[in-house]
């Protein structure tokens, strides 16, 4: 009963403690820390010791996984250079940096002891990162960046763990580090591949989403184990399966495994990885109780945990920016037209939070080390120092630097031009079908298709005060809806219609909810964007000279590349330096883009009724 009481307590801590969060717009992980280290001084609160087992084996696989399913494989390779640089290069050129700093400044503790605190704090965590880097807008590629970095790093940095404690057990020489390091890596991304091979070919004979979710429920705690039993890499084992089986769940799974697994693990992740920043923030009272019977003073202790903090916040900013040439591509990106810009190696640097693998990986330092409360105080103070100095600081660094957040206006280009390429297949699929369809059920299935089109493109308006016909019917369904809703309650009241029926309709509502709510969500957030208007100053030099859209096409303007090659445009776009008009990057022909690469001409506006919107192609944005 005392074990299941604490473990209601801090879920409801965690709840609430995130809910306040969101509500004074502060990053919920900063504010559960700080719950955390105030919990701990109550008397009422009873002491809680994380267990490294607990994490390693209890925490750590279900957030890897979490993060590993929904990270984007095609991203993470399109990356991957840059990942393998931080990952591998950058957590042992920690481990190097931070094992000089700590042997200098406390001299009784051997080069090995001063190895394993650097391995302990050389990783960055996937859940600091990523929560702090989603919660402010950061560019996809820097989010990719970071997921793929903190997804691999803790196999680095635990395997030099592994090695340094070895070390101090009877000593160790450079090819036994190579041939663990090797082992590790190796056997963890063979485990992890054969861990997808077996659940891949499970789930091509199942279609049951409820076995389908507790087999994924399964899989990162398998997969880790196994890895750890042979004396691989389980964190590589969770990521490689979870890269592996997040891509080909598409072709593996049937759509309603899909929503149930994303749901499923996203509200796993969220309470796992808020639960952790609170469990940091409970271990304060015992390291500093442990710390006060040190022999040192309390000023070398802050000294060496300082000095520490910093030396893991500049070694990382030196090496983003000495292996830039590395870390972006040397040559301009074919879609942006440049590279990207010094102010993501800034903040690609400055996103080095730690989390909860430094705490729990602090724990396996042996018992017997020299100055080991020293040592977990150092942990404890890097992860809550990068927490608190860079997770505060990082906002208010991408706004100065200008970071551009994700457009929504560009995403909505990007889906309606996703949607009418897939259209265009499922209509060439669909005319190669035999049918007798004396009931017009083709024609609807086509307007339905269309009607999903358009609904798209409608997002894109920037009419304020015009209701979209995609918008009347969403607000009409929903009053039905909910109309429908109240009768299939007043009747299930009535007890004559079976009560699994009832809940299959109620289902079937449901879901057709929820997809209206993603909807009124992205044209909400997209109005939005459409009333704020990006001012004057964040606008490239190609917008700026390109102030105010131009008046709306003459009824009757036509492609005239189109016309000539006997295609048919989607949307019509003018370009602002020559006035020419060709089709958008929907249509068939692309002619808006071709122009572009011919003329080298920056901006294109839209040219559709009710449109304002600018595009720059030399620079990516949005006006």
């Amino acid at each position: 009963m005392h074990i299941a009481l604490m473990l209601v307590a801090l879920a409801v801590t965690v709840l609430s403690a995130t809910a306040v969060a969101s509500r004074l717009k502060v990053p919920a992980p900063l504010l559960l820390i700080v719950v955390g280290v105030v919990a701990s001084y109550l008397p009422t609160v009873p002491q809680i010791h994380l267990e490294p087992e607990v994490v390693l084996f209890g925490l750590l696989p279900p957030l890897l996984y979490a993060t590993a399913i929904s990270t984007s494989l095609v991203d993470f390779n399109a990356n991957r250079r840059s990942i393998l640089l931080l990952s591998i290069g950058l957590v042992i050129a920690t481990v190097g940096a931070v094992a000089v700093v700590a042997h200098t400044l406390l001299p009784d503790i051997t080069w090995a002891a001063a190895f394993m605190i650097g391995a302990v704090v050389a990783p960055p965590d996937a859940v600091a990162a990523t929560a702090v880097a989603r919660s402010i807008g950061l560019p996809r590629q820097i989010v990719t960046i970071l997921e793929g970095e903190s997804l691999l790093n803790d196999a680095t940095a635990l395997v030099a763990l592994r090695t340094a404690i070895i070390a101090v057990a009877g000593g160790v020489d450079a090819w036994h580090v190579g041939i663990d390091f090797v082992r590790a890596a190796g056997g963890g991304i063979l485990i992890g591949v054969a861990v997808f091979a077996v659940v891949g070919f499970v789930r091509k004979h199942v279609t049951d989403p409820v076995f389908d979710t507790g087999l994924s429920l399964v899989v990162p705690f398998a997969a880790y184990i196994a890895a750890e039993k042979v004396e691989a890499s389980g964190v590589l084992a969770v990521v490689i399966g979870g890269l592996l089986l997040g891509h080909q769940a598409p072709v593996l799974q049937s759509a309603q495994s899909r929503i149930a697994e994303r749901m499923n693990w996203r509200t796993i992740a969220y309470l796992l990885e808020n639960a952790v920043f609170l469990l940091i923030g409970l271990q304060a009272r015992d390291l500093l109780s442990a710390v006060g019977d040190s022999a040192l003073s309390w000023q070398r202790i802050a000294g060496v945990c300082a000095a520490t903090l910093a030396c893991v916040v500049v070694v990382r900013l030196a090496w983003v920016f000495l292996t830039r040439y590395l870390l972006v591509r040397p040559v301009p990106d074919p879609d942006l037209g440049t590279t990207p810009p010094w102010s993501y190696t800034v903040i690609l640097g400055w996103a080095g939070m730690r989390g909860v693998v430094t705490l729990a990986a602090a724990y396996l330092i042996p018992g017997d080390t020299p100055h080991r409360e020293i040592l977990l105080l150092i942990a404890f103070s890097v992860v809550a120092g990068t927490l608190f100095l860079q997770g505060l600081s990082l906002p208010l660094v991408a706004r100065r630097l200008r970071v551009p957040s994700p457009d929504p206006l560009d995403d909505a280009l990007a889906r309606a031009t996703l949607l009418q390429q897939a259209s265009k297949a499922g209509f060439a699929a669909l005319e190669k079908l035999e049918y007798d369809d004396p009931h017009g059920t083709i024609d609807l299935v086509r307007r339905r298709v269309e009607q999903r089109n358009e609904s798209a493109w409608e997002r894109l308006s920037t009419t304020i005060g015009d209701e979209a016909p995609s918008e009347l019917y969403s607000r009409a369904r929903f009053a039905m809806i909910e109309a429908e809703r109240a009768r299939v309650l007043e009747i299930r009241s009535g007890g004559t219609v079976p009560a699994d029926i009832v809940a299959d309709v109620l289902r079937m509502l449901d879901v057709e909810e929820s997809m209206l709510d993603v909807i009124q969500d992205d044209r909400e957030q997209i109005g939005e964007v459409n009333r704020r208007r990006r001012p004057a100053g964040e606008l490239c030099a190609d917008l700026e000279r390109y102030p105010a859209p131009e008046p709306a096409l003459e009824p009757g303007t036509e492609c005239r590349d189109c016309v000539v090659e006997g295609t048919h445009w989607v949307a019509l776009r003018r370009c602002l330096e020559c006035g020419e008009v060709r089709c958008c990057d929907s249509s068939p022909a692309q002619h808006a883009t071709r122009h572009f690469h011919e003329t080298a001409h920056p901006v294109m506006q839209s040219a559709e009724p009710g449109e304002q919107w600018r595009w720059c192609y030399l620079h990516h944005l949005t006006a």
